[in-house]
């Protein structure tokens, strides 16, 4: 879905894809303990209406949630303050992002297709440069695959990844784990597939 629609989506008082997070979320805490979490800096890329980020900020993290949609970020915020935890939110195109500080984490599902083909080598070099010493990516991406057609609310602004891009700009880490699959989906009420892929890297 391009911005206009997730913008008119998410204006609407209900949390289109609901509050509890991702199952994606697990793997942030598989790879930092308990007694580690508190004061880390988590930027979640495409935050979307905050679940994630809240969920994160329920263990302890410092969140910065990033989305290009503002009313996506304000049920974020809104979300938050019935949680009774805290965040900070960037309304931001993921081609532009800019970090101005350092993080320990860097997590996303269902934003990277947005990022052009063109652009992608470059930011990615930015989130790693921008990454503490010994931090993670944890990073979801829709891929090609032949046996899934794209989908029928694909936007104008979204682009595939080949089948092992996402692993290609992590080679100068330690790719903790990596794994692709097929799921589906009922976005905009027609149920579809998508093919995606996983990897979480460590900075060495």
């Amino acid at each position: 879905m391009d911005k206009e629609q997730l913008q008119e989506i998410y204006l609407k008082e209900e949390y289109y894809w609901g509050t509890e997070p991702n199952e994606l979320v697990e793997k942030v805490l598989q790879y930092i303990p308990e007694d580690h979490r508190k004061g880390k800096k988590l930027v979640d890329l495409g935050a979307g209406e905050g679940r994630d980020s809240v969920f994160f900020a329920k263990e302890g993290f410092r969140i910065l949630a990033v989305d290009i949609s503002p009313a996506g970020l304000m049920k974020a915020e809104k979300l938050a303050s019935k949680e009774k935890v805290a965040l900070k939110t960037l309304e931001e195109d993921i081609n532009d992002l800019i970090l101005l500080e350092e993080v320990d984490i860097i997590y996303s599902i269902g934003t990277l297709q947005y990022l052009k083909p063109e652009n992608r080598k470059r930011q990615f070099e930015h989130f790693k440069a921008s990454t503490r010493e010994g931090g993670l990516h944890i990073l979801f991406a829709f891929i090609e695959h032949p046996e899934v057609d794209i989908a029928p609310d694909w936007g104008k602004n979204e682009y595939l990844y080949g089948r092992e891009e996402l692993q290609s700009y992590y080679l100068d880490w330690d790719i903790l784990d990596t794994y692709e699959y097929i799921f589906d989906c009922n976005s905009s009420g027609i149920l579809h597939c998508h093919a995606a892929g996983v990897v979480i890297a460590k900075k060495l």
